[in-house]
């Protein structure tokens, strides 16, 4: 039951990384001058490849004993990838927008990144389960 309940966790914390990433990066734009066209944008599309690998590829390698060390070992790597971007695209953001000192933590990425960490604990007590660790 536990197993079930962690590798549930994981999954809606990917789920909602990827649509909170899809809302604030779509890669299928709607073109204003055109309506009813849309365009791909391939800058926003890479920016959704790692909430899509959570989503698909660590939920699947997460499923069995023997792949959870990889997905543990991905997990982390995307989380950290992850953290890395969306400080520096947060802090570039600041700095070419003037936001003053005071905004900076409720206009950051910050709650993004925490999600991002929360994702990486529940996968790392799913793995521990799978060790047999308590």
């Amino acid at each position: 039951m536990t197993r079930r309940t962690l590798l549930f966790a994981l999954f809606l914390l990917a789920l909602g990384g990827l649509m909170l990433h899809y809302r604030i990066h779509p890669f299928m734009v709607a073109d204003k001058l055109n309506p009813g066209t849309v365009h791909f944008n391939g800058t926003f599309f890479l920016a959704n490849i790692f909430p899509f690998v959570d989503v698909v590829l660590i939920t699947i390698l997460f499923l069995f004993k023997k792949t959870a060390m990889y997905g543990y070992l991905l997990n982390g790597l995307i989380v950290i990838f992850g953290t890395i971007f969306m400080a520096h695209f947060s802090i570039a953001g600041f700095m070419a927008s003037q936001t003053p000192p005071s905004q900076w933590i409720i206009n950051s990425t910050l709650p993004d990144i925490g999600i991002a960490w929360a994702d990486f604990f529940v996968g790392k007590a799913l793995y521990d389960f799978y060790l047999g660790r308590k």
